[in-house]
């Protein structure tokens, strides 16, 4: 789930800036000491907004926080969304790949992608390899078709396979992240909702395209996961 919604949906007041647009707010950003986004502050106090079980224990929070879902179970919704990304990537014209989903500055292109892009940084994390923001930041090649993109998320999707049926899976695990160490459990998590909302937006990109398909992928395939609400910010 997004920090903001998280704060929303339990009618917390907050102050929402956008670095990249009000230098005031990326100057604040920096006078504390952080070096990426989201943050939470309080005076001088900030954590980074990915774990959400550090956002309750930041806020004082009386509410129980962490995975409701199994490894076993995230392993199977990630496989699962991997595998229809794999299907419907393909299905989205060529001349369509340039264009930038609503919202934000990055194409199509960009975005299948780096769907698999955050799966294949969390098997390196798994290996030990510190998690970087970076690693999301990646791009594909500029003329990249996604026949080539899916090809690449089929080795993403195979070294996950063969990760769980032969790696250390153990869900206590602590890898080192960008954010702070994170429990493998914790990480796989945030690895499956990321992914999967990446493949939700496809599935409505290819609508807005004109495109029909069938959707592999519906309510109960996302259900127990800290996804946003919306399939877009705002």
């Amino acid at each position: 789930m997004r920090l903001k919604e998280f704060l929303s949906v339990r009618g917390i007041d907050f102050v929402s800036v956008n670095v990249l647009e009000d230098p005031a707010g990326l100057a604040e950003l920096q006078s504390l000491g952080a070096r990426s986004v989201p943050v939470l502050s309080r005076g001088p106090k900030f954590i980074f907004g990915q774990s959400t079980r550090e956002i309750v224990t930041f806020l004082g929070l009386q509410e129980k926080s962490g995975p409701e879902l199994s490894p076993a179970e995230l392993q199977g919704r990630l496989d699962r969304f991997m595998t229809a990304a794999i299907g419907l990537l393909p299905l989205m014209p060529y001349a369509k790949l340039h264009i930038h989903v609503p919202g934000r500055p990055r194409s199509y292109r960009a975005l299948a992608f780096h769907l698999f892009r955050v799966v294949s940084a969390f098997l390196d994390a798994e290996r030990g390899m510190p998690l970087e923001q970076a690693a999301f930041r990646e791009e594909p090649a500029p003329d990249a078709d996604m026949a080539s993109v899916a090809a690449y998320g089929s080795s993403v999707q195979n070294r996950f396979r063969t990760w769980w049926a032969e790696g250390d899976t153990g869900a206590e695990r602590i890898l080192p992240t960008y954010y702070g160490p994170q429990s493998l459990h914790e990480l796989l998590e945030r690895t499956t909702w990321h992914s999967g909302q990446h493949v939700r937006q496809w599935m409505m990109l290819l609508e807005r395209e004109g495109v029909s398909h069938e959707w592999p992928l519906g309510e109960t395939d996302f259900a127990r996961l800290p996804m946003p609400r919306n399939v877009w910010d705002g």
